[in-house]
């Protein structure tokens, strides 16, 4: 029974821990629940979860939401999963440090993509914050995943 309940929570953790990322949103340190992006990308791209594809739509859906666009985190997740079908070139999964340099780059092309569309003083220094600050949180983040699930 217990190994039961241990097992289900190291299943369920990933969708958990991106639901709670995304409702902690905080406007200065977790501005519109950003940082669930980390694990939507991790354990789409890199580690792969079974049926965590189809949550990661949704959750991208809830993204959108918190900050008010129209589907551009969709957007930008159905691109990476686009780029992600040439593994030939491209293999996330056999990636170091947890794919950290994929997701920088996925990250960075949001974020100044949402800058060229409203450029301001603001905009940038909000932009340059969300970069460093989702970037350094990356690989805690990754390493509670996969240590909650004995990867």
């Amino acid at each position: 029974m217990n190994g039961n309940i241990i097992g289900f929570l190291r299943v369920s953790f990933p969708f958990l821990l991106t639901i709670g990322l995304w409702r902690l949103s905080v406007p200065f340190w977790n501005p519109g629940g950003i940082l669930a992006i980390v694990p939507i990308f991790f354990c789409t791209f890199v580690r792969p979860v079974k049926c965590f594809g189809i949550f990661s739509v949704f959750m991208c859906l809830c993204l959108d939401y918190k900050f008010e666009t129209v589907c551009f985190w969709v957007a930008m997740y159905c691109l990476a999963y686009a780029i992600n079908g040439f593994q030939s070139i491209i293999d996330m999964t056999r990636m170091d440090k947890n794919g950290i340099g994929a997701f920088m780059v996925f990250l960075g092309l949001a974020i100044l993509f949402q800058l060229f569309t409203n450029l301001s003083l603001t905009t940038f220094v909000r932009g340059v914050w969300m970069f460093i600050f989702v970037g350094a949180l990356y690989m805690p983040i990754t390493l509670l995943i996969q240590r909650v699930q004995n990867d």
